[in-house]
């Protein structure tokens, strides 16, 4: 009996640990979820501010942005990917719409998208494929979202290199005129068609006020294009800065290389084009316009001459 009792003593005392513990981890899970609720809140708030170009990123935020980014945001082991995804976003004028950790959430959260989405649309009759092809999907989530933004880095690479020649024109003209070359630039931010460039100068003119020297912020702006017209740009203006020579001058003789350049690559460019046209017309023109010649030849020697 008192062996009995002893066991039954010792099951209470483990109920009670059993309990307590419960009760940690109920406490412990409401207020995470209270704090998930109103980090959630907050982001939904945010979100509400920001306009997503991207159709799939527009209809998937609430879902990667709610409940796969913060199981990245903060997390040192993505850092590096963290880091390089910022450049990227920044490059491609994607930095008010999506965060780094935002941008690798949509690539986990599109894994399972395109499976899902998929598996529905044969479930539906929609689509007849295998489902290794629906689940191999899952890759091509991944890999989306980086020729996205690769994609849309050159189109605004392409944007700022066809707008540069009547960019630096103008900067040329206002410095010419006896402005400084912030006065110049913030004459040609306000004057000037809205382009990727000028939202680039815009900025450039907001890290100056905020304290930023001229070539520090110039160097900011290299780093947010990426591109090498934009790098020989910004190191002549810094240099001429430093040498304190003429930016008019050197901006005149930017404008007119600019545009020799430009016709360069519209010249190699059109002789590419002759080359890549010589295989359809080796292949499929040429074709046609021998048979259309010959063909009445061939058909009458094989047939010969009506009696």
């Amino acid at each position: 009996m008192v062996q009995e009792a002893i066991q039954k003593g010792e099951l209470v005392i483990y109920a009670a640990y059993a309990l307590i513990g419960l009760a940690v981890f109920l406490i412990a899970r409401m207020l995470f979820a209270e704090e998930e609720s109103r980090a959630a809140a907050e982001n939904l708030n945010d979100q509400g501010k920001r306009q997503a170009s991207n159709p799939l990123v527009r209809i998937t935020r609430p879902l990667f942005s709610q409940y796969v980014a913060p199981m990245i945001r903060g997390k040192a082991l993505w850092e590096n990917q963290r880091r390089g995804y910022r450049r990227k976003l920044i490059s491609a004028g994607l930095k008010d719409e999506l965060t780094p950790d935002e941008f690798i959430a949509f690539k986990f959260f599109l894994i399972l998208f395109f499976p899902l989405v998929g598996g529905f649309l044969k479930a539906g009759d929609f689509i007849d494929l295998e489902v290794g092809t629906i689940l191999a999907s899952g890759v091509l989530g991944w890999f989306y979202p980086d020729l996205w933004i690769k994609g849309r880095i050159q189109k605004r690479q392409g944007e700022i290199l066809k707008s540069m020649p009547f960019i630096v024109d103008l900067l040329a003209l206002s410095t010419e005129a006896g402005l400084d070359f912030v006065g110049a630039i913030g004459k040609v931010v306000d004057k000037a068609k809205s382009s990727p460039l000028v939202d680039e100068f815009s900025q450039l003119l907001k890290e100056i006020k905020v304290g930023s020297s001229r070539q520090e912020a110039l160097r900011e702006l290299s780093l947010r294009v990426g591109m090498t017209e934009i790098n020989s740009f910004v190191a002549i203006l810094i240099s001429a800065d430093q040498m304190g020579a003429s930016i008019g001058k050197i901006l005149r003789q930017q404008s007119d290389q600019i545009r020799a350049e430009r016709m360069l690559r519209a010249e190699k460019a059109g002789a590419a084009a002759g080359q890549k046209l010589l295989l359809p017309i080796i292949l499929l023109i040429l074709p046609a316009v021998m048979l259309m010649i010959f063909g009445p030849f061939l058909l009458g020697m094989i047939y010969g001459p009506k009696t």
